[in-house]
């Protein structure tokens, strides 16, 4: 195995949260207080609908866009890469090592030495997908929603930097917290849990979701508010637990449906609601 490269002279740990299908306005309706010295909130939209294809994005180094009006993707392309480089602080990066593979975990890894970790809350993410590659740790947690049992594992290298991807479950589907009560809600699966049922379903004629009612999907929502208000005190201590001269990126994968247009949840959604995601970041010193 060859030796990883000698990282450069001042390149910060690299940790990039994601709160998944986390909604814009819920953010603004939590008012989360942690992160309020990080960076200024930021309006942003992802470049898919669901969770799996938005993190391969953001693994290619393509956070949420800001959608500008008369700008060739290009051009957008070219300046949020060089941001990189006060992200990392290596001013000089070969951007075009990012080829052929087009993956930030192997090029921070191969090229600029870092140590690659992700902890991740969604099955459909896990280890023996795609996306896990080049990641010196990666594991899908026990639980769905426990954010600070990902702190936990949390470690940083005196030697090398490090990155993290932290995949963040409570503000998804049911949007409960530990210890939240969502017995009477029903099981609603994602792809990871289609294909686990897909023959039994289709041996038995097949299966009906309940469908919920406007009261239902405005509680929903509230329910997604207060997985926010409680993570405040999570990210909290994430901040608590990060090493000076490191730039943390918050943000979320895709959006949430709670039945504008007759829309719930998110996947095969063509809504702006399910792409406008919060995004902050910022260096903390």
């Amino acid at each position: 195995m060859t030796a990883p490269p000698d990282p450069p002279l001042g390149a910060r740990n690299f940790v990039v949260v994601i709160l998944d299908s986390l909604r814009y306005d819920s953010w603004l309706a939590a008012k989360p207080k942690s992160l309020s010295g990080l960076g200024e909130l930021q309006r942003r939209f992802s470049y898919a609908s669901w969770t799996a294809p938005s993190h391969y994005n953001l693994l290619m180094g393509l956070l949420p866009h800001t959608s500008p009006a008369h700008v060739y993707a290009s051009e957008y392309y070219k300046q949020d890469f060089l941001r990189y480089s006060e992200r990392l602080g290596v001013p000089d990066m070969e951007f075009k090592k990012l080829l052929p593979s087009i993956f930030l975990p192997t090029y921070l890894k191969h090229t600029l030495g870092y140590r690659t970790h992700a902890r991740v809350s969604m099955p459909v993410l896990n280890k023996f997908t795609p996306i896990n590659r080049d990641f010196d740790s990666y594991e899908l947690m026990p639980c769905h929603n426990d954010m600070a049992a990902i702190l936990d594992q949390l470690s940083f290298d005196e030697e090398r930097p490090s990155f993290w991807l932290l995949n963040v479950g409570e503000t998804h589907y049911p949007y409960a917290y530990p210890g939240q009560d969502s017995s009477d809600l029903p099981h609603i699966s994602g792809v990871h849990g289609v294909f686990k049922k897909l023959d039994d379903i289709r041996r038995e004629g097949g299966e009906v979701a309940e469908r919920f009612d406007e009261a239902t999907l405005a509680a929903l929502h509230e329910r997604q508010i207060a997985a926010l208000e409680y993570l405040d005190g999570v990210l909290e201590r994430l901040l608590a637990r990060l090493p000076p001269n490191t730039w943390l990126i918050v943000t979320s994968d895709h959006g949430e449906l709670f039945g504008e247009e007759g829309y719930f949840g998110h996947g095969p959604i063509a809504h702006e609601k399910v792409l406008e995601v919060p995004f902050v970041e910022g260096l903390l010193r």
